[in-house]
């Protein structure tokens, strides 16, 4: 049995879709500029305290899905093979394609909150690749009949903001996170994620994964079997949402409420890792074995799930209902980047969920005062569906020389 259908199966949690009360979160939003965006929004947050925000960062992300889908069909034939390439130009001007993309859209509407992103705008210029990045830039954003030239682009991806010990506000963006799985093949996750950071908490989180597969509705044909795509949002005190990306347009079609799965004992959870970690590297691997093999679970291991590539795939798994865990150990030789775990943060937050250090305490966002780019969690970061955080810390706790 396919794994991902499998965590399908097992959620023991039954998915709340009828509609839900609208929440009281109600103010003015950052300073907002007179826009039109398409994308509607979830009902609990169409009058939450950020829902401009909101918006303007749902069509952004839609803008940006969209920019990979097509550059990233430059990198197969007709029958599915991957074009041989010298060069890792096509993930490279999708990468920074979504961010100059994501930070023009932005900075028309928010031009006073700075943006915490991936890439720089030296590497693009040193290989070459303005010109081809331009192009497909011009393609996807609002740009209201004005060409774009490369001084918009490179100041597009190179907006930054400046940053000192108090909290601050900033979006954070992660243009792909999982490249590695944009050119393996239509089958591999990657997303793009975006996050909105104010005054030092994440208020806000827009993940789109572009190759996404779910449940087809009931009232949809066979003529939709090859959709894909997925945008899931969520609003600090709103909940946390999805919608098929096919459909984002398609006001007729609802959005859907996520929330975690119901696992309340360690053993029977089912765990995503970092690609470049083991689960034997883990602090549980000392109780418990591990196995991909769905249809022969020892007593005494869990189930792990593929999910490559990159971590955000797996708080989407977390915050859908598929997975019950996400834990990533921090190593000395790897720094923790903030933009692949902010938006996640929330996204499964708001559907029930935790996420901690390995101390249990939250994620610092401002432990790098000058950038805020890096992360330094004590250990490492735990994702659960909650139920089962205390007990995982706890057996983390029993390994104390794991956490420094």
């Amino acid at each position: 049995m396919d794994l991902l259908q499998y965590s399908r199966l097992q959620n023991p949690t039954t998915k709340l879709l009828q509609p839900h009360r609208r929440f009281t979160v109600f103010s003015s939003s950052l300073s907002p500029r007179r826009f039109s965006v398409r994308s509607s929004l979830p009902s609990p947050a169409q009058n939450a305290k950020y829902h401009s925000e909101l918006r303007a960062a749902v069509d952004a992300v839609e803008r940006a899905c969209r920019l990979c889908v097509d550059v990233k069909r430059s990198l197969f034939t007709s029958d599915g093979r991957i074009l041989e390439k010298n060069d890792q130009s096509p993930v490279t001007i999708a990468d920074f394609g979504v961010q100059a993309l994501i930070s023009l859209e932005l900075g028309k509407l928010f031009p006073s909150i700075p943006l915490v992103a991936e890439e720089d705008s030296a590497f693009l210029q040193s290989n070459n690749l303005v010109d081809s990045v331009v192009n497909v830039v011009t393609d996807k954003t609002n740009s209201q009949g004005k060409a774009l030239t490369q001084a918009d682009v490179l100041g597009a991806i190179d907006r930054r903001g400046e940053f000192g010990p108090e909290p601050a506000t900033y979006w954070v963006l992660d243009p792909i996170d999982g490249t590695r799985g944009f050119v393996k093949g239509s089958e591999a996750l990657y997303v793009v994620g975006l996050a909105l950071v104010v005054e030092g908490q994440i208020v806000l989180g827009v993940m789109g994964c572009p190759n996404w597969r779910g449940d087809k509705p009931a009232s949809k044909g066979p003529e939709y079997e090859n959709e894909s795509g997925i945008i899931m949002v969520a609003h600090v005190g709103c909940g946390t949402w999805a919608k098929g990306l096919p459909d984002l347009q398609n006001r007729s079609v609802n959005w859907s409420r996520c929330l975690v799965d119901g696992y309340t004992l360690v053993h029977k959870g089912r765990y995503c890792i970092s690609e470049s970690q083991t689960w034997e590297s883990l602090p549980l691997s000392s109780s418990f074995g591990s196995t991909t093999n769905v249809d022969n679970v020892g007593d005494e291991e869990v189930v792990l799930l593929p999910t490559c590539c990159g971590s955000l795939c797996k708080y989407l798994m977390v915050a859908s209902g598929r997975a019950s865990v996400f834990i990533q150990r921090a190593r000395a030789e790897r720094v923790i980047k903030v933009w692949d775990h902010a938006v996640g943060v929330i996204c499964v937050q708001e559907a029930g969920g935790k996420v901690t250090d390995w101390n249990g305490d939250q994620l610092n966002l401002a432990a790098d005062e000058g950038e805020r780019k890096a992360l330094f969690p004590p250990g490492g970061i735990l994702v659960s569906n909650n139920s089962l955080h205390q007990e995982i810390l706890q057996i983390i706790a029993s390994k104390s020389s794991v956490i420094s």
